[in-house]
Formats: structure tokens, C-alpha cells, sequence
């Protein structure tokens, strides 16, 4: 199989996800902003929420990648009649990563802009 065409549509994704990560930063720090809190604050609020969902995707990306085939081997075994699959699992921490990251980038950028209109 092409290399492009695998690619294109992981990285589409989190493209995808990623820009929507910015923008949800972006107006939570305006929107912190608004209700009355310090530029710093909503900041670094905003940004360590983007931080956590990163971190958070990073380690459940890892414990997919490590233990997937074995879940799914269990599920076998036990007919549980989950559709669980490690591609899936490794999919959703792909999403839950770059909306983090990108709401982390949307905080900084936001501060800067705010920052820079005060």
C-alpha cells in the first residue's frame, strides 16, 4: 500500500482535530477572560486542561499500543460482544492528543493576542 495513502487521512484527522483544539482554547481563554479573571489565569487554566487532555491521550495511546492485542484476545475469549479494537482505541487517544495540544496552542496564542490588545 502507498505511504500517502495511509497517511493522508491519519494526518487529516489530526489536522482536523488539532484546529479544532485551537479554537476551543482560544475563545475558553477569551471567554475566562470575559467572565472577569486575570489574562495570566485564564491562561494557564486553559492551557494545563489542554496539558492534562494531552498528557491523558499520550498515556492511553501507550496502554493501547501495549495491551491491545491482549484485550482484545480476552474479549474473544470471553465473548463479551464489545467491538473494542486497539485501532479504535488508538484512534480516539489520536483525537483526545491533538485536541489537547491544539488547546494548548489556542491558550498561548490567545494570551498573546489579548496581551497585546490590553
Amino acid at each position: 500500500m502507498d505511504a500517502r495513502a495511509t497517511l493522508r487521512p491519519r494526518v487529516r484527522l489530526i489536522v482536523r482535530y488539532g484546529l479544532a483544539g485551537v479554537a476551543v482554547g482560544g475563545v475558553g481563554v477569551s471567554t475566562v477572560v470575559a467572565a472577569g479573571e486575570s489574562i495570566r489565569f485564564a491562561s494557564t487554566k486553559v492551557f494545563a486542561v489542554g496539558a492534562l487532555a494531552f498528557g491523558f491521550a499520550l498515556l492511553g495511546w501507550s496502554g493501547s499500543v501495549f495491551a491491545g492485542e491482549a484485550v482484545e484476545t480476552m474479549q474473544d475469549h470471553l465473548d463479551s460482544g464489545s467491538d473494542w479494537t486497539e485501532a479504535d482505541s488508538r484512534r480516539a487517544m489520536a483525537i483526545v492528543g491533538s485536541l489537547g495540544a491544539g488547546g494548548m496552542v489556542g491558550a498561548s496564542a490567545m494570551t498573546y493576542v489579548l496581551r497585546a490588545a490590553y
